[in-house]
């Protein structure tokens, strides 16, 4: 299937995890993918930045905003620079890859259609979660606010809430290092956890909830917009 034929679409966060799989699976069917990642210097909460992309995005028709980065501490013993690294990437950032995106759109007149990478975090409070929880909920409402300025000028905009996803990400939480430590293994560990908090009994892989994504990007989603795809295993039953 090449859905995405002709089309060229912005991936941000596209060198790890989801927006891999994401970036891969549009090259697949046909996109010509931009990716902005950390990992290649670029800050997807620096303005500049997006004035420095501005002519290489103006013909795109999709855009995954996806990169983020996760923090885990109690409100009391949140360091607040920690606050606002994670506000800033996974808010901030979104704000500029979505505000790029439809200035894109708009500008050529045919519309598109975009998906932010929120979580099942900004749904479901969890002690432990402040800034990542806060900083969800905030893209999961920017994502309804942009599809409802989009839509008199055909962008879709939709988030999609996946609850846990086999990812790097996980490495840099402490309290995940210290499950692989007792558990013996990774791979132990991502399994327990799975089994702890998901009636499925497992978490998604990355190629999974990259499939969810395109779909919310195709025609087959249509007239889906302002809408945000739970994807969490029945976490959040």
């Amino acid at each position: 299937m090449r859905r995405f034929y002709t089309k060229t679409a912005l991936v941000t966060g596209h060198a790890s995890g989801i927006g891999a799989a994401t970036a891969a699976l549009l090259a697949a069917e046909g996109a010509q993918v931009v990716g902005v990642d950390l990992a290649q210097g670029q800050d997807v909460a620096d303005p500049p930045l997006w004035q420095e992309l501005a002519a290489e995005l103006a013909n795109i028709d999709i855009a995954v905003v996806n990169a983020g980065i996760a923090t885990a501490a109690p409100i009391v013993d949140l360091d607040f620079a920690d606050w606002r690294r994670t506000l800033s990437v996974n808010l901030d950032g979104a704000m500029l890859s979505v505000q790029a995106a439809m200035r894109a759109m708009i500008g050529h007149g045919r519309g598109g259609a975009i998906v932010i990478t929120a979580s099942i975090a900004g749904l479901k409070a969890e002690p432990g979660t402040a800034a990542y929880a806060a900083s969800k909920a905030g893209a999961i409402h920017l994502a309804r606010v942009a599809a409802k300025e989009g839509a008199p000028h055909g962008i879709r905009v939709n988030a999609i809430a996946p609850g846990g996803v086999d990812t790097p990400i996980w490495d840099a939480m402490d309290f995940f290092g210290q499950m692989v430590a007792d558990l013996g293994s990774r791979a132990a560990a991502t399994t327990a956890m799975a089994q702890m908090a998901t009636p499925l009994g497992r978490w998604a892989t990355a190629d999974e909830i990259a499939a969810q994504i395109l779909f919310l990007l195709s025609d087959a989603a249509a007239t889906i917009t302002g809408s945000v795809l739970t994807s969490d295993g029945g976490y959040s039953l």
